[in-house]
């Protein structure tokens, strides 16, 4: 049942729209004053606030201000009879969803609660999304290796420096992209990611600059490519050891003017991106060997992130494996397995070729597999090795 503040000094007022509320099924809750009001605010978790403008000791653009810098803030529905578009203006940039006056429509009373407490739940689901989106790209490790990596992230995040990350498949690269874009300013744009290595030579361009109607047999209708998605956020460039070397020279233009051409057009079209890449090759020798351009590589280098392999991190295992442990049982909504300390020991002696894409792959499988307990047998059993 949702909860509502009603802040009026008023006692008929307050009266009345708690009758209103009540019989709409909604827990309803009285502060005479400012003060009292945003006492109780500080005290307990309300999904909405109905304020008076103009009140004793505090009033209510105060109580407003006060209780939009709490750390949790309920939605806020501003009344007065001495409504302005002035005050009814002012309110809203203090972040009140709307502002009605004295007395209120019933009628209108009632559709904005509803809409404000929807956009309470909103903010609600978004921050649950948000946090799990973060637990998702969680970094985990303690070993000297990833907290270098961890370190040099903190710092370059909050820059526009471009940023080169490198390591064998399977190290994480796009996660840590993820955490330099979730640490960044840009951080409520977009993050679009491109694996260059999966997208045909003959297609990479129109998947990053996009193409006009017309502009090659299936270009059906105008498309917007990568760079324009990726719009005052972060484009990751996965792979960009694998991209063509006419989309290289494409890609250094944008690089260095913020200019982009879709294909089949003549247009400019200016770009404000963050561009992130990865890659498992040494492009120095792809340099060398004439299929890496040596200009676009200094110009994504800035800064350089090396994701050490598993084999050399390999204190960090079982911290990964309890988190494997923790996210398959989330996601089948089982209870979370245990792993003996012996089962452990035997999964940090592995190589771990394909690193932690292949540790999480093994731990979903010895969870489907194994016992409740999982154990040095399951391990020998089915971890292939």
């Amino acid at each position: 049942m949702p909860k509502i503040l009603i802040i009026d000094d008023e006692r008929f007022i307050r009266s009345s729209l708690r009758e209103i509320l009540e019989y709409e099924k909604f827990e309803v809750t009285e502060a005479q004053d400012g003060e009292d009001g945003l006492q109780k605010i500080k005290d307990e978790e309300f999904d909405l606030v109905l304020c008076d403008v103009k009140m004793p000791k505090m009033d209510g653009i105060e109580v407003l201000e006060q209780a939009k810098a709490l750390e949790k803030s309920p939605q806020f529905i501003m009344i007065s009879a001495h409504g302005s578009i002035e005050t009814a203006v002012e309110a809203t940039k203090k972040g009140a969803f709307d502002f009605i006056p004295k007395p209120p429509d019933l009628n209108r009373l009632l559709l904005t609660v509803r809409n404000a407490l929807d956009k309470k739940n909103l903010v609600t689901e978004t921050k649950v999304l948000k946090k799990k989106l973060s637990k998702k790209f969680d970094m985990v490790g303690e070993s000297a290796g990833i907290m270098r990596v961890k370190e040099t992230i903190e710092k370059v995040a909050p820059t526009e420096a471009r940023v080169l990350i490198t390591g064998p498949n399977g190290t994480g690269k796009e996660l840590v992209a993820h955490w330099i874009h979730q640490k960044s300013n840009r951080n409520a744009g977009p993050f679009v990611a491109v694996n260059c290595a999966a997208i045909p030579s003959e297609l990479i361009e129109s998947e990053l600059f996009g193409h006009e109607k017309g502009a090659f047999t299936s270009a059906h209708k105008q498309r917007a490519g990568k760079f324009e998605q990726a719009q005052e956020g972060t484009l990751f460039l996965d792979e960009i050891g694998d991209m063509s070397l006419s989309a290289q020279s494409k890609v250094l233009r944008a690089l260095q003017e913020n200019l982009i051409n879709r294909v089949g057009s003549d247009k400019d079209i200016k770009v404000d991106v963050r561009v992130l890449a990865a890659t498992n090759k040494d492009l120095k020798k792809e340099i060398e060997e004439g299929r890496f351009r040596e200009d676009l590589y200094h110009r994504l280098s800035v800064i350089l992130v090396q994701v050490p392999a598993l084999k050399d991190r390999k204190e960090d295992i079982p911290l990964l494996v309890d988190k494997f442990l923790n996210d398959i049982a989330q996601e089948n909504g089982d209870a979370k397995k245990g792993i003996s300390k012996e089962a452990i020991s035997k999964l940090q002696e592995f190589p771990w070729t394909g690193n932690i894409r292949e540790l999480r792959n093994v731990v979903e499988r010895l969870v489907i597999l194994g016992e409740s307990i999982i154990s040095l047998e399951d391990v020998k059993k089915y971890a292939d090795y």
